[in-house]
């Protein structure tokens, strides 16, 4: 995606002369470097001969595969060191390697204080401090502390404990104080309503929970008596009294409790997680993943990252009870990294709870490494354009030159460190300046905002391809590989073939390329739903070979190189009213990247779009000649168009609605 714009005939001549002189001077330098750090002489290449390099093959030559990493042809990969094949080893094996190196890292929060907007609302703002961090051995410590405080509550191995707690160290720290005592550790959103949230508790029959305090005051407490078995509440802050259940402080485990209690370590088959669904579409589900599947899957995840090591710095934020948070997290810990803790409130300078002249999260972590999904990138996406919109005439036009002339060159395989330097560093500090990996999954991310992330922060974008069924792992693009689209090819944990769908018209003997259901089978996928036979009958199977494979209900395709591209969803297709198909995934996806919409829902009976506007984009657009003439056609007069920006803002959003709805 090209950026356009009315480029004045001067600056394009000096900006390539420059670009020209740069080019020339750097040349012989910057070919030796390539070729001391790659002494067998390889070389990326173009885009177009980075797509024709095979990154997987079918195994038995068939078009519906199945179909495997080239690496890992021959077998699948199990395990990332030898014997460690459970969680509660994993982190002993870091905290043996690395003791004193800092595993998890928390803000000091200096001070609160509410802030008065124009419009009269008020913000909590925060002011926060430097990292304060534990390195793996006080880690490892504090999870032991915890495990034998649980068991002294009664807590028992193959007993389901519940953690119901926002993304933060203690979450990593209690989930590993389960790990290495065998319980079985229940997860679910924070932002579950209530009866969803009963329903786990109840289903799982939980005794014990974890959480924080204003979870509990603010979502717990109102159906504590639909849960009767539940007997503690284990609180990560100050435990509040008014509880007719008894809670204790997380904190008391690390100075009352001494962590020697006996336990039995846990087998590679025994459930380690049972993971409840987001209740999108229906009722969530609680997944059953094993000390195996956890194990095979980060595996998979951490061959896809090149020169992954404990110098790494990677900043959690997204929920840790989804499968792709919990999956980096413990990727991280495998190999060393520290994990600094940060929130969508917080993350970046300009983020809505950081007070102004603060530094937000990304700023002060400085991470090289960083997993978000679509929705946050989008976002970033419209901010930054924004801005760009709003540069003078000589600004805008010398970062389109410059975005345009690194597009160009990332599809020579070239990078392009001048631009990079000059032009794009401050959007490169957005995330800290120092990011080197950016990983995307959760949902398809579009082309435009690919190529915006690639360019503008200076650092390859992969796609991710997996669910929650298969412990996150199902592909991941190979970073090298710019190009749009496509979520990569199979990790080298599972293999990936194609189901024939009749009834959506796709068939593995489609040309140009093979398309159909995907099936992803291999060690990383999971045990099934908990309590739901029915379902796991409809979904999950074992084939001859003794190899468990799950049904993802998502339609793909493979490419010539191997690599897997999402087309449709079986259950996003809806028949309308006329017989038309009609994918929804796909309109809301391209109706978000408009500027004046910050969020949107498709509904079908007919094809209904529900936007929620974006009201800065709106405002200016109403401040604009043009608006009075679409107030004019709806039948409103140049007074009320004139008089909208200051009074009548949700009758704007209203008549956006009309407009939507009239398809103007």
């Amino acid at each position: 995606m090209k950026l356009k714009e009315d480029l004045n005939p001067m600056l394009l001549l000096l900006f390539h002369l420059m670009v020209w002189i740069y080019t020339v001077i750097t040349f012989l330098p910057s070919y030796l470097l390539s070729w001391v750090s790659r002494p067998d002489g390889s070389f990326y290449g173009s885009e177009e001969e980075r797509a024709k390099r095979a990154k997987a093959r079918s195994v038995l030559g068939q078009p519906e595969g199945p179909y495997r990493a080239v690496s890992s042809m021959k077998k699948l990969v199990t395990s990332l060191h030898p014997g460690v094949d459970t969680l509660d080893k994993m982190f002993e094996y870091a905290a043996m390697r690395f003791p004193h190196r800092d595993c998890l890292g928390t803000r000091e929060v200096i001070s609160e204080e509410d802030e008065r907007q124009s419009n009269g609302k008020v913000f909590k703002k925060v002011i926060l401090g430097e990292y304060r961090w534990l390195s793996y051995k006080d880690t490892l410590t504090a999870a032991s502390h915890l495990g034998s405080g649980l068991a002294a509550l009664g807590q028992r191995p193959k007993t389901n404990i519940a953690i119901f707690c926002e993304t933060r160290a203690e979450w990593i720290i209690a989930a590993q104080a389960c790990f290495t005592y065998n319980f079985p550790l229940v997860t679910m959103y924070s932002t579950l309503g209530g009866p969803a949230i009963a329903h786990g508790l109840n289903e799982t029959q939980v005794t014990h929970i974890i959480t924080s305090r204003e979870l509990l005051e603010t979502r717990l407490k109102a159906i504590l008596t639909d849960v009767p078995r539940l007997q503690h509440i284990i609180v990560v802050d100050n435990a509040p009294t008014f509880c007719h259940i008894e809670c204790v402080c997380f904190g008391a485990f690390s100075v009352d409790i001494p962590a020697t209690r006996e336990h039995k370590a846990p087998l590679p088959s025994d459930i380690a997680v049972i993971m409840y669904t987001s209740g999108s579409t229906g009722i969530p589900k609680g997944v059953m993943i094993s000390h195996s599947n956890i194990i095979a899957g980060i595996t998979g995840m951490a061959e896809r990252i090149p020169n992954l090591c404990e110098e790494d710095t990677y900043i959690g934020y997204l929920p840790l009870a989804h499968v792709l948070e919990l999956s980096a997290e413990l990727v991280c810990v495998s190999h060393g990294c520290r994990i600094g803790y940060s929130s969508p409130q917080t993350l970046a300078d300009q983020s809505t709870k950081i007070k102004k002249g603060s530094k937000g999260d990304t700023s002060m972590l400085q991470p090289t490494l960083m997993a978000a999904v679509p929705e946050i990138m989008d976002r970033i996406y419209k901010n930054v354009m924004t801005k760009v919109e709003e540069m003078n005439c000589v600004q805008r036009t010398l970062f389109i030159l410059a975005y345009n002339y690194k597009l160009e060159q990332l599809a020579k395989g070239y990078s392009t460190p001048l631009c990079d330097r000059l032009v794009f560093r401050k959007v490169r500090s957005l995330l800290g300046g120092r990011t080197r990996v950016l990983l995307s999954g959760g949902a398809p991310l579009s082309a435009a905002t690919q190529r915006f992330m690639n360019v503008c922060f200076c650092c390859p974008v992969g796609q991710g391809y997996g669910l929650t069924e298969t412990c996150g792992a199902g592909t991941i693009s190979e970073l090298w590989d710019y190009s749009t689209g496509r979520v990569g090819g199979p990790l080298v944990c599972c293999e990936i073939k194609l189901k024939d769908w009749v009834e959506g018209g796709y068939r593995s003997t489609d040309k140009p390329y093979p398309r159909g259901e995907i099936l992803i089978g291999g060690p990383n996928v999971t045990m099934g739903y908990y309590k739901k036979d029915a379902k796991n009958q409809e979904d999950f199977f074992v084939d001859e070979n003794g190899q468990r494979w799950f049904s993802t209900g998502d339609i793909g395709e493979f490419q010539e190189d191997g690599c897997l591209k999402i087309i449709d969803r079986k259950k996003d297709l809806v028949k309308l009213q006329a017989g038309e198909y009609v994918s929804l995934g796909k309109v809301e996806a391209m109706l978000k990247n408009c500027p004046l919409i910050d969020n949107i829902c498709a509904y079908a009976n007919r094809c209904v779009r529900i936007p929620l506007a974006q009201l800065d984009k709106i405002k200016h657009l109403a401040t604009q000649s043009a608006f009075t003439s679409i107030c004019g056609e709806m039948g409103h007069s140049e007074e009320f168009s004139r008089d909208i920006p200051e009074s009548a803002v949700s009758g704007i959003t209203t008549e956006w609605k009309h407009l939507g709805r009239t398809g103007t």
